[in-house]
C-alpha cells in the first residue's frame, strides 16, 4: 500500500484513477476501447451497476450489504475485463491500464464506513488518495448542477444525487484532484485524455 499523503503526480502522462459508473453498464463495449487507448496509464475502478442494484433489493443489513456491494463492484470489474482490460487486486499505480478487483483489498484495509452513504464513488476516492493520484469519475450526467446550472468547479460540500453523500467531503478533506465527466459522450472522453477542455465538474480547490 502507498504511503500516507504521497506526492501528487500531475504530468500529462501520469497514471490516473478512473471510476466507471454503474449507470454506464450498457456502454462498456464502447468505453473500454477508449480507456485502453489512453496515453495515461489508468487504474479503473468499477461501479456496481446491476449487481449493486440486486444488493439494494436484498434487504441485507449494513455490514452484509457493504461487502455484497463491493463484491458487486468486483463482478462489474470482470465485465470490464471481458472487453480486454487486464485485472489487478492490488491498489498500485499501473504502467498500463488495469481494472482493479477491489474485494480482497477492501477486506484487508476496510477503510470506510459500512453504509449506503459510501459507494464506489468514495471507494475510488480512497484509492486515488492512497496513491496520490488524480481521479476521474465517469457518470451518465455532465457533472454536478445547481438550480439547473452545470458547476464547472465545486469547492465546498453540496447536496446532489450525482455522487454519494460522503464523496465530496472526502475529496475536499484529502485534497484529491477529482473530475466528473459524462461517459455517455465518447468524444468528450477522447478529448479529456488528449488534454483538451471538456464539459464537466471539477471538485477541489487546487488544480
Amino acid at each position: 500500500m502507498a504511503q500516507d499523503n504521497p506526492p501528487r503526480r500531475d504530468t500529462a502522462t501520469s497514471p490516473l484513477v478512473v471510476k466507471v459508473g454503474g449507470s454506464l453498464f450498457s456502454q462498456v463495449q464502447k468505453i473500454v476501447p477508449i480507456l485502453r487507448a489512453s496515453p495515461r496509464p489508468l487504474l479503473v475502478i468499477p461501479g456496481g451497476g446491476p449487481f449493486a442494484d440486486a444488493v439494494r433489493l436484498s434487504g441485507a443489513g449494513d455490514d452484509a450489504a457493504h461487502w455484497m456491494a463491493i463484491a458487486a463492484m468486483e463482478q462489474y470489474g470482470w465485465v470490464l475485463a471481458a472487453q480486454g482490460l487486464e485485472t489487478t487486486a492490488h491498489p498500485v499505480l499501473p504502467k498500463k491500464t488495469h481494472v482493479l478487483l477491489p474485494y480482497c483489498m477492501m477486506r484487508e484495509h476496510d477503510p470506510l464506513p459500512h453504509t449506503w452513504s459510501v459507494t464506489s464513488d468514495t471507494i475510488a476516492a480512497w484509492v486515488a488518495s492512497s496513491l496520490g493520484a488524480e481521479l476521474l469519475l465517469l457518470k451518465s450526467v455532465d457533472g454536478i448542477s445547481i438550480n439547473g446550472v452545470l458547476q464547472e468547479c465545486v469547492t465546498e460540500p453540496v447536496k446532489c444525487d450525482v455522487v454519494d453523500p460522503c464523496f465530496i467531503p472526502y475529496v475536499l478533506k484529502n485534497q484529491i484532484p477529482a473530475t466528473i465527466l459524462n461517459g455517455m459522450h465518447l468524444e468528450r472522453l477522447h478529448n479529456y485524455f488528449r488534454g483538451e477542455p471538456v464539459p464537466g465538474t471539477r471538485i477541489g480547490t487546487t488544480f
